[in-house]
């Protein structure tokens, strides 16, 4: 029976590689800069508390200062998609912190083999010019959403 709760915290070993290519759903956890963890999970990120009860724009999570939390999901129908779905950090969170998740999730997508990345930047704090440096470009241009894409199709970022 499979692991559904399993926290991978030694990468680069053959079990947490099979781990993470057999697990559609997960969070990536890093902290001053360095990935903690990477937490699977049987479900996907779908609502976060502030979407159901809007909070304003100072809404920050509780916690370690400079502390992030990438969550990411293998919709069930695009098997070779990943779908950045919610970032939450704590106050004092840094660039190096943020950069480390987004890299993770870059190589999580490398091991699965995955097409491309997908997200939808809903906060407009988010800029266009930051998604274009980690590699994210315009997709599917709407009058009320922002979607980006990262595509990779078989050559991924060192």
């Amino acid at each position: 029976m499979p692991n559904w709760f399993a926290t991978v915290t030694e990468f680069e070993t053959p079990a947490a590689d099979d781990a993470l290519r057999s697990h559609r759903y997960g969070v990536i956890e890093t902290l001053h800069g360095q990935v903690v963890a990477i937490h699977l999970r049987p479900w996907p990120k779908l609502l976060s508390w502030p979407e159901i009860w809007p909070t304003g724009a100072s809404y920050r999570a509780r916690g370690d200062a400079d502390r992030c939390l990438l969550y990411y999901n293998q919709p069930r129908g695009h098997a070779n998609f990943l779908a950045l779905k919610y970032i939450v950090s704590t106050a004092g969170t840094s660039f190096p912190t943020l950069r480390a998740a987004v890299d993770e999730l870059d190589r999580i997508a490398e091991l699965k083999r995955t097409d491309a990345l997908l997200c939808d930047a809903a906060n407009l704090r988010i800029s266009d010019r930051l998604l274009a440096r980690f590699g994210w470009e315009s997709h599917k241009p709407q009058r009320w959403r922002r979607n980006f894409i990262k595509r990779f199709y078989g050559v991924y970022p060192a």
